[in-house]
């Protein structure tokens, strides 16, 4: 979609998205080598009791699921910022959906404009288990 097609408040749902045991471990031990996320033992007897994913996996794994339904498709010239909140712990064997929504639309030039969008992310169980807050530059129409 190009800028002036988008809208605040348009919304769209992701495919849920199962966070896998093996994948947390895989991630943590390229990314993220902390033992919350790759020793069992160790993650027993932290705050979590038992292994949890690392946030930036929880954000990824639902971020490429809101790209199967992305609002910008060809209109996105480039991604600027993302914030991320990361409320509740996510483990192996949580099923994730996000919802995404157009917070706000800033217009740049002629050319393009900022987009924000914020997707929420929520396990099977309904808490909501992260926030991130992203900007990207999307194409506005083409002048004839």
């Amino acid at each position: 979609m190009y800028f002036e097609q988008l809208r605040v408040g348009m919304t769209a749902e992701t495919a849920p998205a199962v966070i896998e045991r093996q994948a947390v471990i895989d991630f943590a031990r390229r990314y993220d080598d902390l033992p919350m996320h790759t020793d069992e033992e160790s993650a027993k007897a932290g705050p979590f009791g038992g292994i949890i994913a690392s946030g930036m996996l929880t954000y990824l794994t639902v971020w490429a699921k809101y790209l199967e339904v992305d609002f910008f498709g060809d209109g996105i010239l480039a991604g600027r910022s993302a914030h991320i909140e990361w409320q509740k712990p996510v483990y192996p064997g949580d099923t994730l959906t996000g919802r995404a929504e157009i917070t706000a639309l800033t217009p740049r030039s002629e050319r393009n404009g900022l987009a924000e969008l914020t997707l929420r992310v929520y396990n099977q169980h309904g808490a909501l288990v992260l926030t991130a807050v992203n900007e990207a530059v999307v194409k506005c129409l083409p002048r004839e």
